[in-house]
């Protein structure tokens, strides 16, 4: 065996490995990073850069249908799935191409293989072992599916709904959160009949409940169904149909059926345990330094509990690389990193949901206010409802910003800002957003808490 030295190993190349390496690289580290398929990870090739390319064709779609309601001539004649699929290959081919760029300029080693960490924290790759002074593990997740419920056939997962070159007529969506309600939106845009199938009273259930039930009209009206607050009990499937049946005896068929009920660590055979990681139902713990108690070895993104966000895999990623060269950025806690779900209409939130606020607070000690995108110039012009729900301590900061419309994924920043920095209302209050903007809707909501409300009562 051939043995490399470098002042940093990272074990897998998605979001927050990749930001690990690039971060201590800046900071003048050696660094290998490993990775078994390629440098971009789950994000960038198989979730959130195409899946996102996907929800933009499925705009365009919508945007034709209703060109007519502003005055434009346009006739819809279908989706030409091949065609999507080059524009979403091409989109991330030069995403890769732009990171492999990066990475190279770094002076980065990048070293294609499936790693193994060793007992003595070296990382082995074939015949070759990298060691490092600290060894980041950022190994990412993999979708997760029920028991007794196998993938293949009709039966599909998010990689492979990604790779089907037909519009279904008919699909099933297996679970109500960010993936399943995402894909359910790109059907119905394309054509599709969809029912989406929650085991929770909600569709997104980890937000805020004035967003979820916004969703669900929204939904309704756009003509997807879904089934919520029934379990999943068996599916079956023969040559060209899939048939879901739930606890209490309903069922339901279509030509798909995607499993959409979240992402588990891959940490399994990889010898975390016998180098001494401490695992959990499959994750990594670590400390809030991201320290997995062994002298040197830290760990980042999905294997660690929490958020599966890319973003939070960047934050990590970065945080580590500073901590190992002396620095000592600060932990960022979970409810400061903001999520956004990217259907139709987009989910964002950041914060303290009313209820979770009300828990941790009591009820007493907090107020919320929601302001309809009805209100909103930008909001008219585009076509889109929705609302602005925003959450204080009474007479204190805001803690809590939550957002139902189309494009207010572009919006979370500023809440975010919000949360993070313990602004107050009245402390926003007097700061412009330009009109029109949708922005204006989250000033008029920091006006109504502030005790001056303009375009409401």
């Amino acid at each position: 065996m051939t043995t490399h030295t470098f002042d940093l190993v990272v074990l897998g190349g998605g979001s927050g490995g990749y930001a690990a390496a690039l971060r201590a690289a800046e900071l003048g580290k050696s660094v290998a990073l490993i990775e078994k398929d390629k440098v971009g990870g789950t994000c960038l090739h198989r979730g959130c850069i195409p899946t996102k390319a996907l929800l933009h064709a499925a705009e365009v779609a919508e945007h034709v249908r209703d060109a007519a309601s502003v005055g434009v001539s346009a006739t819809f004649n279908g989706v030409d799935a091949s065609g999507v699929r080059a524009y979403r290959e091409n989109i991330v081919a030069k995403k890769f191409k732009g990171l492999e760029g990066l990475v190279k300029a770094r002076g980065i080693t990048t070293v294609a293989g499936a790693g193994r960490l060793a007992a003595d924290r070296s990382v082995v790759v074939g015949d070759d072992v990298y060691v490092g002074t600290d060894v980041v593990l950022a190994t990412g997740s993999y979708s997760r599916t029920l028991p007794g419920l196998e993938i293949g056939g009709r039966i599909l997962t998010s990689e492979q709904a990604l790779a089907l070159d037909v519009v279904p007529e008919r699909v099933l969506v297996l679970g109500g959160g960010v993936i399943g309600v995402e894909f359910a939106s790109v059907w119905r845009s394309f054509g599709a009949e969809v029912t989406i199938i929650e085991a929770f009273d909600h569709l997104v259930p980890n937000e805020d409940i004035t967003l979820s039930k916004g969703l669900e009209r929204a939904f309704r009206r756009r003509g997807i169904q879904y089934s919520l607050g029934k379990r999943f009990e068996t599916a079956s499937q023969d040559d060209s149909s899939v048939t879901v049946t739930l606890e209490d005896g309903t069922s339901f068929t279509g030509d798909y059926l995607l499993v959409a009920v979240g992402r588990g660590p891959v940490t399994e055979d990889l010898g975390f345990e016998d180098a001494g990681v401490t695992l959990d139902r499959g994750f990594v713990i670590v400390d809030e330094h991201l320290r997995t108690g062994v002298p040197g070895l830290w760990a980042v993104g999905d294997i660690v509990p929490g958020l599966q966000l890319a973003h939070r895999g960047f934050l990590q990623g970065i945080a580590v690389a500073e901590r190992i060269a002396g620095l000592s950025p600060a932990p960022i806690p979970e409810s400061e990193i903001p999520k956004i779900t990217y259907c139709n209409p987009e989910v964002a939130s950041v914060g303290l949901s009313e209820a979770k606020a009300a828990e941790a607070h009591g009820s007493d000690a907090i107020v919320s206010y929601e302001y309809n995108l009805a209100g909103n110039g930008k909001s008219e012009i585009i076509g889109t409802s929705g609302v602005v729900k925003v959450v204080r301590l009474k007479d204190g900061p805001v803690i809590g910003v939550h957002l139902l419309g189309d494009r207010v994924g572009e919006l979370i920043t500023e809440g975010q800002l919000a949360v993070a920095w313990e602004a107050h209302p009245e402390d926003i209050a007097p700061l412009i957003h330009a009109h029109p903007t949708q922005s204006e809707a989250l000033g008029e909501a920091f006006l109504a808490l502030a005790g001056k409300p303009l375009h409401a009562l």
